[in-house]
């Protein structure tokens, strides 16, 4: 229970985790997972320095497809496009509604419902799954802002 609602009435409105895509992003996931246990730092874009969860969304897609995106979570969630309640493949961005905002945390999906994201002061870069009952009442959506 979230509340007094149940976790599966969130459940309606996430997308198919069990559906596996592949956009040929996975080069992106997995530079996302090698930075697993990096301090989460906020302001931070290096793995020298830590991550907040947009510098680690930024840095990933940045050494790996040599583009820049904005900085910000409220930024990256106007850019690229909307997979709208279509399942992410590794690669895409998820976000979140943590601060009252539809974008006010991202993560790097990975595959099979769970995403990598630098989550809080004082934590660390980590793997967790979307449909954890504090991550599925707050997923708003994911958007693909590289091209395969």
């Amino acid at each position: 229970m979230i509340g007094n609602k149940s976790l599966s009435t969130y459940y309606g409105k996430l997308p198919d985790f069990s559906v596996e895509k592949n956009a040929g992003l996975d080069d992106i996931s997995l530079a996302a997972v090698s930075l697993i246990g990096t301090p989460y730092k906020w302001g931070g874009n290096t793995p020298q320095s830590g991550f907040d969860c947009s510098g680690l969304v930024v840095y990933v897609i940045k050494n790996t497809r040599q583009k820049n995106l904005p900085r910000t979570t409220d930024e990256l969630g106007k850019y690229g496009k909307s997979l709208a309640q279509d399942t992410p493949a590794p690669g895409d961005l998820v976000f979140f509604n943590t601060l009252g905002e539809s974008h006010s945390h991202v993560g790097i999906y990975v595959g099979s419902g769970r995403f990598v994201h630098a989550p809080t002061t004082g934590g660390i870069v980590r793997l967790d799954e979307i449909k954890n009952p504090y991550w599925a009442p707050r997923y708003t959506e994911a958007r693909r802002v590289v091209n395969p």
